[in-house]
């Protein structure tokens, strides 16, 4: 059978649509996996990407810490936490979240960098604070690329979230790894369609998200 088979052989079984181990029901686990995940490593990258960007210190100091978060391979540093925590979700969390962090926290740090120093130059001669600047000034200018490092992220932890299958949890990757290890391919192609529709779906929601957020003016001249 070829791959075109396989995706329609999955799909079209209606087991694979019911139950625990049903579509909505992956789906909607890896969603959370991801979700969760995402939210973590942004409450830790963008306020320091933010404040770190704004007075324009820090930045080797970033890139040498998204350096070495890029290169943490994150099936070794599951095992490493499976080993140290046991089963749970953390092991899965930690690995994620460290994954996700670099093009958050380095994406964000140049958006700010990025803005044209005239604006923020005006508002500080008319005695605005500087955390009015920062988010009345710099941030509505340099969130398409603050936007683009949170999607490089949700990217990432979409296709990564699959490692969660090989501590026993749920998402996507569990077809992909039961699949393997029961020689099915129908589930394994299935599984690794899934996580690329959800892929290309995170695409559109933050395609959406930038158009309802971000101003017309900012997005004329990006």
């Amino acid at each position: 059978m070829n791959v075109l088979n396989f995706v329609h052989a999955f799909f079209s079984d209606s087991a694979h649509w019911h139950g625990y181990d049903g579509i909505p029901y992956r789906v909607w686990e890896h969603i959370q996996y991801t979700l969760e995940a995402l939210a973590v490593a942004a409450a830790i990258g963008l306020p320091i990407g933010l404040v770190t960007g704004h007075y324009g210190r820090g930045g080797n100091v970033l890139s040498l810490i998204a350096t070495a978060g890029r290169a943490l391979p994150s099936f070794g540093l599951l095992v490493l936490m499976f080993i140290l925590l046991g089963f749970g979700l953390l092991p899965v969390m930690i690995p994620l979240v460290v994954l996700a962090i670099p093009p958050i926290l380095v994406t964000t740090y140049e958006a700010v960098r990025s803005v044209d120093p005239s604006p923020v130059d005006a508002a500080r001669g008319m005695g605005m604070q500087e955390s009015r600047i920062l988010f009345r000034v710099e941030f509505p200018v340099a969130l398409p690329l603050i936007l683009s490092g949170l999607r490089s992220a949700a990217i990432q932890i979409v296709s990564t979230a699959t490692i969660a299958a090989y501590i026993s949890l749920g998402g996507l990757g569990r077809y992909i790894i039961d699949g393997l290890y029961q020689r099915n391919y129908e589930k394994v192609v299935g599984g690794a369609t899934l996580v690329a529709v959800m892929a290309l779906a995170t695409l559109a929601v933050f395609w959406a998200v930038a158009r309802f957020t971000v101003s017309p003016g900012v997005r004329r001249s990006a």
